[in-house]
């Protein structure tokens, strides 16, 4: 049985692992010259296995004014035809109760990603720099504690490690803290989160691939059309060529909707832009990751570098701005945390990359109504989180109904 997986970020790279070790017979298609090349090229580099709370929650209907009169550094905001209706519809999650719902579900999805990731490297030994660094949310405010509390107490009962620590117990986990420009009203600690580079593990996992399980990789070639042969998807048309399918499974992101809404399927995603700066060790670079929640920035630290990545612009597939905006975070990071990173060197590696967000914050993975058509995307800022479980449990969806 022949699977095409459109798509080779880590999504679609980890989807292609677990395919194969169900015995299927599996193509990658990726409109790049390789693989990584969209939002896993340089993420922030954080496996957040706790940190899984939903954006769409009652506090951030009291931030949208703020956003779109451009009153927040971290995000920024167009009102525009195409996300008036998602926006509508992430408003609609915006209720105690449904967040709660959404947090839980995404965490549960996590936790078991993370067991996965663990039994993925112990069978497939490669370094992509992958430690566990331990996490500290770094709050600012009462407000921000009392809020953290019950989401930690939340996510606790369902397994999670998470404690509320003062700013001063945060200290002695990272003494780096001592050097940052900010109250620090308390801190959520999670002790098992990691740290990797997602980039390496994809580009890595590919070459195992090709090399041990007869993964085919199809590289700079863009997948025009999914083809339906009668009721089902069977094919897939490349620029000269089509490719027959016994299933195809779309991992692309930002970009699923082009494929899927000439067949009625609609996943509800939309483009939210991140950036990241990758610069050398500053003179108190923390080892803990760290996330600072009202910057809406996050700083880790491996490959000999400290990763800062963050913010979240509502524009569309706009890059016009991405230089200004990277340039927004790394002084609001250099203000933050200045001894953190060298933030003078002039070769600095920065990125841009969209963010596929769901109005619920839950990835779409498994079987459409369509016969032969399987999603794999809409993983919004969690997609290296997600990775391993998101592609096990598609690959399982698959072999079971190809079987």
């Amino acid at each position: 049985m022949h699977v095409v997986v459109v798509g080779a970020g880590v999504i679609g790279v980890t989807t292609a692992y677990y395919l194969s070790k169900a015995g299927l017979d599996v193509t990658v298609i990726d409109r790049a010259n390789e693989v990584a090349d969209g939002a896993s090229h340089a993420n922030g580099g954080q496996l957040s296995y706790s940190f899984t709370d939903a954006l769409a929650k009652p506090d951030f209907v009291t931030k949208i004014p703020g956003l779109i009169a451009g009153r927040d550094a971290g995000s920024r905001m167009r009102l525009a035809p195409t996300l008036l209706p998602w926006a509508a519809r992430f408003l609609s999650q915006c209720t105690t109760g449904r967040a709660r719902k959404n947090t839980v579900a995404v965490l549960q999805t996590a936790m078991r990603s993370s067991r996965l990731l663990d039994d993925l490297s112990a069978s497939v030994p490669f370094d992509f720099s992958h430690r566990s660094a331990g996490k500290l949310v770094l709050l600012d405010s009462d407000n921000a504690l009392r809020s953290a509390t019950a989401s930690s107490s939340l996510k606790n009962s369902y397994g999670s490690d998470t404690e509320i620590l003062s700013a001063t117990d945060a200290m002695s986990i990272e003494p780096a803290l001592e050097n940052i420009n900010g109250s620090i009203a308390g801190a959520v600690y999670s002790k098992s989160d990691e740290v990797a580079d997602a980039r390496l593990f994809t580009l890595r996992l590919k070459e195992w691939l090709e090399n041990n399980s007869g993964v085919s990789f199809i590289l700079g070639q863009d997948v025009n059309q999914l083809v339906n042969h009668g009721d089902k998807i069977a094919a897939v048309r490349l620029q000269n060529d089509e490719l027959d399918a016994d299933a195809v499974v779309v991992c692309t992101g930002a970009w699923s909707n082009r494929l899927l809404q000439p067949h009625g399927v609609d996943p509800h995603i939309y483009p939210v832009r991140g950036y990241s700066v990758t610069l050398p060790l500053g003179d108190k670079a923390p080892a803990v990751s760290i996330t600072a929640l009202n910057q809406r920035i996050v700083f880790s630290r491996f490959n000999g570098c400290m990763r800062i990545a963050g913010f979240a612009d509502f524009k569309g597939f706009s890059i016009s701005d991405d230089s200004k905006r990277i340039d927004t975070m790394i002084e609001v990071a250099k203000s933050y945390a200045p001894l953190a990173a060298d933030y003078t060197v002039a070769d600095r590696q920065q990125w841009g990359g969209f963010r596929p967000m769901t109005p619920d914050g839950r990835p779409r993975v498994g079987a459409t109504r369509v016969k032969g058509l399987f999603l794999n995307t809409g993983h919004g800022m969690l997609g290296w989180t997600l990775a391993c479980a998101s592609g096990y449990d598609v690959a399982e969806c698959i072999s079971t109904t190809l079987n």
